[in-house]
């Protein structure tokens, strides 16, 4: 019991320390970038058709409103503040709106997305790769390796441009952009599950089929290795259905490395698939992002990727919770 919360506990501070780490970066990075922010707002207004207001004068006002005139300490004190209270401020240009607001409804279409999407392409690709190095797979799948090879090597922003460029301005079997149909009144219906489901083809094809190679050519490898192990030998000389010897000693000894990966590559997966909503207009966060870094929109830039860090710090803190459960092991070497 001690040894496990030791365990734990050493997890968990190395969790607020790369926390810590990456919500400085966030502080700071957005607030580097050229230009004034509150100025850029006024002046987009203007562009737009605004009432002609004098900048000047109410630069002064709006910067006290929203704390940037502030000591720089000051306003990192209140950032972790505002984490810590789930208050991330107000948009600077959607003032008075709250960035939680903003960011809200967006978030439910990236979860959707990217949920689905990684945990298809993880499925099918380890799955995949385990059968490519399995010794009485068929042999037609040995013939899909090299295709793995090459869409593991391409971003997911290009196969999204080619399967835009295919499929929607082609053969116009799916729509270009959007989340859904700009007619159709979203509602708890069947209906609007269909149109979004329907929208959203296209871009969970380009993340699964840029992640799929990745997952397929790493399990091959790992099973590659297991195959010549003791076990694998021993269990086959007892006469165990092959697939009993598929499933339990050799995809499940090469799946702690898939599963350490998927939360490293999840960083990866997160930034891809933001470029693939802002290629396809993609009502999820990504849009959203390069929407607000135009408009130095510095408040929800910060918001969005504290949403973004905080989820994959929690995802590698769960897989290093669960790796002692899938491999005793790791048990016996903390004891």
């Amino acid at each position: 019991m001690v040894d496990t919360l030791t365990y734990v506990g050493r997890r968990f501070v190395n969790l607020l320390v790369v926390l810590w780490i990456a919500g400085t970066l966030n502080f700071a990075i957005p607030r580097l970038m050229p230009g004034d922010p509150i100025e850029q707002a006024f002046l987009a207004l203007e562009v737009r058709g605004g009432p002609s207001q004098d900048v000047a004068a109410l630069k002064a006002s709006y910067e006290e409103k929203l704390g940037l005139d502030q000591p720089v300490i000051v306003q990192y004190a209140n950032y972790w503040i505002g984490v810590a209270t789930l208050d991330l401020g107000v948009s600077v240009v959607k003032y008075p709106a709250k960035v939680t607001s903003v960011i809200g409804p967006s978030i439910p279409w990236t979860l959707g997305l990217l949920g689905m999407s990684t945990i298809i392409a993880f499925v099918i690709g380890t799955l995949l790769g385990a059968f490519l190095a399995w010794p009485r797979s068929a042999r037609i799948l040995h013939f899909l390796a090299p295709l793995f090879m090459v869409l593991s090597a391409m971003p997911y922003y290009l196969l999204a441009l080619i399967l835009i460029s295919i499929f929607a301005v082609g053969l116009r079997i799916f729509p270009p952009a959007g989340g859904y149909s700009p007619t159709l009144i979203l509602g708890p219906n069947l209906t609007s599950v269909f149109d979004v489901a329907y929208h959203a083809i296209l871009p969970s094809i380009s993340i699964v089929l840029g992640a799929i190679g990745f997952w397929a050519i790493g399990m091959r490898a790992l099973m590659v290795g297991v195959l010549g192990e003791d076990y694998i030998v021993y269990a086959e000389s007892k006469g165990l259905k092959p697939r009993r010897v598929f499933l339990r000693y050799g995809l499940r000894n090469s799946l702690l490395p898939q599963v350490t990966a998927l939360a490293i590559v999840l960083g990866t997966v997160v930034s891809g698939a933001i470029l693939v909503e802002a290629i396809f207009a993609y009502p999820g966060l990504g849009g959203l992002l390069v929407a607000s870094i135009i408009g130095k929109d510095i408040f929800v830039i910060n918001g969005i990727v504290t949403i973004l860090i905080v989820t994959l710090g929690i995802a590698v803190f769960t897989i290093d919770l669960l790796l002692p459960v899938l491999d005793p092991r790791i048990r016996r070497a903390s004891r």
